[in-house]
This record gives structure tokens, C-alpha cells and sequence, in this order.
């Protein structure tokens, strides 16, 4: 179809003004099936346009094939066409997968009409190009030094969730984008505490500059349950979560699935006392003076990222009483730790016994705490007291490379079973950021795991080290309680048993009726 001048002019400036219009009229993208084919945008996706046009910021939280990053291109397109000077940068955990979508955005500039190009590709390489108004994109991975020496009129994040070290990475090139460039954030979830995660729920909140865009797999028009039933056939829930139902707390590999985790957020309560010299000892059940309870600390310098931290579990039902997480020295944590064990019933003191940890139970022996746990040296068997004096026994818990996974199994077993009750909302932020990393559970970077950890090592010694060392009681109590006395003796033909009678020797010789006596000694065998 031929147009006039007049009305060329009139769509140049139209398209100019209207991303979405430019879009959905002249974009042609590549489908997998069909070919080059027009891009006909559905609501959502002008919905999304409508949102990079009037809005600096923008997060998106997607299901998979959306089109979404086809529309990011279509607008990258325009931006760039009908702008002069305009700097974008894609980025990506992969260099290619940043690549992708420039390399999108530049299809869609080649299959243009030729009237609409009002602007040419003066420099064309394969991650980057540029046009004659001096506007240009390209695609970078995610260096340290990514777009930090350039003034940005467009950042793109590609899949945000799973870029590493994204947190150093935004603060390097925020400043690039502080004369009025705008950033585009997106990706599908991939669990909690990212970078990704933190700035959507911040924008939720309205606790910064992004405006949160949320799009599962519903969105599409064209999907319904039947497609969904059939898509989801061969994926575990994680990995529905994950690609289709845009959840937070059941994707990425945190080590407690997220079902559990959601009912863990759900339940926690606040404490009934917040006490302690600074606040920071938390009080959900006021002690019973018939129940028996565990305390497990662990312990930090006091002055570097980690806490010193210390649980309270009723041993009956695991359910937790009270909990410490502070900074405070060695040196002041051994008094806390002896007068919050006094108060509930003595508790038995699990404390690992790192660099650390051995400081202050050498100091609560010196104050004469009498509840203390002791194992026998290269096991975890409990013991008390005397019995670990006597046969060489170490006290505290030992963490080695060994019996972490275990722990952290026993833990994640008590949880998935509902066989602990989590009431601190402290302890639950950390359940949602302690993950598999490298085949490590531990704690996503920049957060703490000591609340887990302390509690983990309290499910590994109620389920194993006391249970096992209670049913060796009760077998011994058993085996003692089985021993009888019995009075009678045992009459038998063995000889030197009790009761034996020696057998009456017979005799050679008889006295006949005549008075003469036989010698009848042949007839017995000898």
C-alpha cells in the first residue's frame, strides 16, 4: 500500500508519539512456526508498553513465554528510532541471552517500511548497533564493570532473579542513570532475597522508584485450564511456581519447599515480651515448670555480619519458647546464656563448639551451669557430665562438613513433618533465604542463617542424639529390670553341679545262704 507525503508524515509522527501504535502496525518478529510475522500486541502486552513510556522504573515479574522480552525489543526499537542520542544497555547472566534481544530489536528496525526508517544503522557488530541520530544499544553480561564509565538512557535486566551479585552490579550503574535514564527490570522468580525479589516487594510496598508489573501465565488470552493441565504434566511444583505462577516463596532452591515455607510465614506470631538488655531476647511461652526444655546457641565475635544466637524449644513438642540474635561479645553471652537456661528448668546448653563456642563453655562450666551437653569424642552420642570426665568426652555440638547436610536434613525433615513450631518472624526471614548453593545449604549472599543453623542442630539432637541415648536407657533399665533370683538349685548327673549324689558303687562280692562268700566281679563290666 503506497501512501502520500502527507500521509507518511502523519504515521512517522504518530508512531513517534506512541509506542504501542508503532508497535502493533509496523513490528514484524520471527515466529518459530510461521515465519516473519506481524507483532499484533495483546491488551497486556500494551498494557506493558503503555507502562515503559510513562514510567522510568519498571519491575516485571512474568510467566514464560509472554512476549514479553519482544516487547521490551519493540521498545527498545522505538526508543531508539525516534530519539536521538539514546543509550541502552541490555544485561544479562549471559552474554547471549543479552544478545538475544537486541539482536530482536534490530530485526524488527530491518523490517521496517522503508519511509519509517528515519533513521540508518551506521554501525551493525553482533552485540550492538548503532544509528545515525546517534542513538545505540548493546549487550553486555553481568561484569562488575558493566555500562559504570557510560550515561544510560535505558538499562535492561534480563531474567533479574538469577543475575549474581545484581546488588553490586545496580549500585555501580544507578548513578549512570541519574540525568533521567529509566530502567527496565525483568525476569520470572527465582526464590527470595535476591536482588529481584527485594526490589518487587519493595515496589509493592511503594518503597521505591519501580512500578511493579505482574504477569502469570493467565494473562495470555489463549491459555485456559485445559492448556494448563497439559503444560504442567511433567513439572514439579517448584518448577510451575517458577515458570508459570510467578510465586516468590515456591521457586529457586531454598532448602524448605515452598509450601512449607508459605505455612511457616503464615503462623509466626509475635512475642509476647521483647526484653534483654537490648531488646533483642524474644518471648513467646512463659516457662512450665513441668516440662523440660533445649536451649542451642551459637556464637559470633560480636562486631562482624553474623549474630551471636540462642533458641528455646520445649522439648516435648518442639515448639519454640523464646530466642536471642544480637551482637553481643563472648564474654557477656556466657552470663545471658546461663541465666536464660536457669530460667527454663536448666535446659540442656547445646553450643557448638567452634573457636567461639569453646571460649564461652569453658566459661559456663566455670559458672557452674549443670546442664551442659557433652558427646563422646568423633561421635555424637550424648552423654552427661561424669560419664564424658570418665570416657574422654568433649562438650558442645561439633559441626563439621560431615554432619551439616545431615543437620540441615534433620531440620528441613521437622519442618516438612510440622514436627517444630517457628513463631519467630526473625527465624522465618531466614527460612526464606537459606537455599542450595553449589550443593551447600546456606544462607543467600548478604543474609545470616545463625537462627537456622542453631535450630537445626536443636532438631538433629532431640531426634537423634537424646532420643537414641533415652531408648539406651530404657533398653539397659529393661535388661536389669529382666534379671531374677531363683532359690532352687539344679539337680543334674553332671558332676560338680549343685545337687550332684555320686552313684552308689556296686559290689563284687556275695554272701550265700551256706555263709560262703562268690566273687561275682565278672559278671559286673568294668
Amino acid at each position: 500500500m503506497s501512501l502520500t507525503k502527507k500521509e507518511i508524515m502523519a504515521e512517522v509522527v504518530r508512531s513517534g508519539k506512541d509506542p504501542t501504535y508503532f508497535a502493533n502496525k509496523y513490528a514484524k518478529i520471527s515466529h518459530p512456526l510461521h515465519g516473519l510475522i506481524p507483532f499484533e500486541m495483546y491488551d497486556f502486552q500494551h498494557g506493558v508498553m503503555n507502562s515503559f513510556k510513562d514510567n522510568r522504573f519498571n519491575i516485571i515479574l512474568k510467566a514464560r513465554q509472554l512476549g514479553i522480552s519482544t516487547t521490551v525489543a519493540a521498545y527498545v526499537c522505538w526508543l531508539l528510532l525516534f530519539h536521538r542520542d539514546k543509550n541502552v544497555l541490555v544485561v544479562a547472566t549471559k552474554l547471549s541471552t543479552a544478545a538475544n534481544l537486541v539482536k530482536k530489536a534490530k530485526s524488527i528496525y530491518k523490517h521496517l517500511p522503508m519511509w519509517l526508517k528515519i533513521a540508518s544503522i551506521e554501525i551493525d557488530n553482533r552485540n550492538s548497533f548503532e544509528l545515525s541520530n546517534g542513538s545505540q544499544v548493546k549487550a553486555s553480561s553481568t561484569s562488575g564493570d558493566a555500562g559504570r564509565s557510560e550515561a544510560l538512557s535505558l538499562l535492561v535486566v534480563d531474567e533479574a532473579a538469577i543475575v549474581e551479585g545484581l546488588d553490586e552490579m545496580w549500585a555501580g550503574l544507578y548513578p549512570t542513570l541519574s540525568t533521567g535514564g529509566g530502567c527496565i527490570a525483568l525476569s520470572t522468580p527465582y526464590g527470595v532475597g535476591n536482588w529481584f525479589h527485594k526490589n518487587y516487594i519493595e515496589a509493592e510496598e511503594g518503597k521505591n522508584d519501580f512500578v511493579p508489573l505482574k504477569l502469570p501465565w493467565n494473562m495470555h488470552p489463549e491459555r485456559d485450564g485445559i492448556w494448563f493441565e497439559k503444560e504442567t504434566r511433567n513439572m514439579s511444583k517448584r518448577e510451575i511456581a517458577q515458570e508459570l505462577e510467578c510465586n516468590f516463596n515456591a521457586s529457586g532452591e531454598t532448602v524448605v519447599h515452598g509450601d512449607d515455607l508459605k505455612r511457616i510465614l503464615e503462623d509466626i506470631i509475635e512475642p509476647r515480651h521483647c526484653t534483654g538488655f537490648d531488646r533483642n531476647y524474644w518471648i513467646w511461652k512463659e516457662v512450665d515448670p513441668h516440662a523440660e526444655y533445649l536451649a542451642v546457641a551459637d556464637v559470633a565475635r560480636g562486631d562482624g555480619s553474623d549474630y551471636s544466637v540462642c533458641q528455646i524449644f520445649n522439648l516435648q513438642d518442639m515448639e519454640q519458647a523464646a530466642e536471642y540474635q544480637g551482637k553481643i561479645t563472648p564474654d557477656m553471652f556466657a552470663p545471658l546464656l546461663h541465666q536464660i537456661g536457669s530460667e527454663y528448668n536448666k535446659a540442656l546448653m547445646v553450643i557448638e563448639n567452634n573457636s567461639l563456642g569453646i571460649g564461652v563453655l569453658n566459661r559456663l562450666e566455670e559458672l557452674e551451669y549443670s546442664n551442659l551437653y557433652y558427646s563422646l569424642r568423633s561421635t555424637h552420642e550424648y552423654v552427661d557430665q561424669p560419664t564424658a570426665q570418665a570416657m574422654g568426652g568433649i562438650a558442645g555440638f561439633t559441626m563439621s562438613m560431615k554432619t551439616r547436610p545431615l543437620v540441615i536434613g534433620k531440620f528441613e525433615e521437622f519442618v516438612r513433618n510440622k514436627l517444630i513450631t517457628i513463631n519467630s518472624q526473625r527465624l522465618a526471614n531466614e527460612v526464606k533465604t537459606f537455599i542450595w548453593h553449589n550443593g551447600r545449604p546456606q544462607g543467600m549472599r548478604g543474609y545470616n542463617d545463625d537462627l537456622v543453623i542453631a535450630s537445626a542442630i536443636g532438631c538433629w539432637v532431640r531426634d537423634t542424639a537424646l532420643t537414641v541415648n533415652k531408648r539406651e536407657v530404657e533398653y539397659k533399665k529393661a535388661m536389669i529390670s529382666g534379671i531374677m533370683k531363683d532359690n532352687k538349685t539344679f539337680h543334674t548327673r553332671i558332676e560338680g553341679q549343685g545337687g550332684f549324689v555320686p552313684p552308689k558303687k556296686p559290689k563284687n562280692n556275695y554272701v550265700g545262704n551256706d555263709g560262703r562268700t562268690y566273687d561275682l566281679s565278672w559278671i559286673i563290666k568294668g
